[in-house]
């Protein structure tokens, strides 16, 4: 199919093509297909990411991206009667290998969920959660802890002097933030976020879209949105998904910029979805 340049609407601003600096792809989606039931929900997935980028998946409702997302760290095995065919690789090694515990994968791969949900715990309690989970008790260890995430998930300088307070008397954007401390508490390597700013103000989008760039400097990062302004804005690289298949990945700049495939240029042009 010949390559087509897709004009960019003026109120979408892309972020230019970040360079790979050598790193090689930390994630490795090979051939991989899902099915909840008899329903087939993803077709043929084959996709590589970088490690300590931010890619996006985008696409209408319906089209596979969050089943992905939760593939990635195998939130989907809770659901019944799902299956699934192909392979993901973690730094070379199969998430489905039988030697691999489960947790274990969690830990490395935090997930923050599109509706902020912290528990109905402190401030503090709720960062070093998955901590205390895992039979961290020296208090020491776990203030560090607690302050360092809270720091890196900029929100330290707004709750430092009521950690003690109930989690549920924080704004919307500061419980998501919240939770950014709280899946990165556990220092995974990868950072999973399925519409985290969907039902934040612009204000509270601005600043996860900020802490986004930050935290790419320790993370890998893969981002669910709606918003092709936001995966213009926050991502290195972007997926567009259509009926369950890939249809084009590649720089967020050439996706935007220049598409190579029809679909993709219709979506990005408003055209459908």
């Amino acid at each position: 199919m010949s390559t087509m340049t897709a004009p960019t609407p003026a109120r979408i601003k892309v972020r230019p093509a970040a360079d790979n600096d050598g790193r090689k792809d930390f994630i490795s989606i090979r051939d991989f297909g899902f099915w909840y039931g008899e329903k087939k929900a993803l077709d043929g997935m084959t996709l590589d990411i970088p490690e300590r980028q931010v890619v996006a998946f985008i696409g209408p409702s319906g089209c596979g991206k969050s089943t992905l997302l939760r593939n990635l760290n195998r939130m989907n095995d809770l659901i019944d009667g799902v299956r699934h065919e192909g392979d993901i690789l973690i730094k070379g090694r199969s998430i489905y290998d039988p030697g691999l515990e489960v947790i274990s994968l969690r830990r490395r791969v935090g997930m923050v969920f599109q509706k902020s949900n912290p528990f109905p715990k402190s401030i503090f309690e709720n960062v070093v959660y998955a901590l205390r989970v895992v039979g961290v008790t020296d208090r020491g260890a776990l203030e560090e802890a607690c302050e360092t995430s809270l720091r890196k998930a900029a929100l330290w300088d707004e709750v430092k002097d009521r950690l003690d307070d109930n989690a549920l008397g924080l704004s919307g954007g500061q419980m998501q933030r919240l939770c950014i401390a709280r899946a990165i508490a556990n220092r995974p390597e990868i950072l999973l976020m399925d519409e985290p700013c969907s039902a934040l103000d612009p204000i509270a989008t601005g600043k996860i879209e900020e802490l986004i760039h930050e935290l790419k400097v320790q993370f890998t990062i893969v981002i669910v949105t709606h918003s092709m302004q936001q995966a213009a804005r926050v991502s290195d690289r972007t997926a567009f998904f259509y009926l369950g298949k890939l249809i084009e990945y590649d720089t967020t700049e050439k996706i935007f910029m220049n598409p190579s495939q029809a679909q993709t240029e219709a979506y990005i042009s408003g055209r459908f979805g």
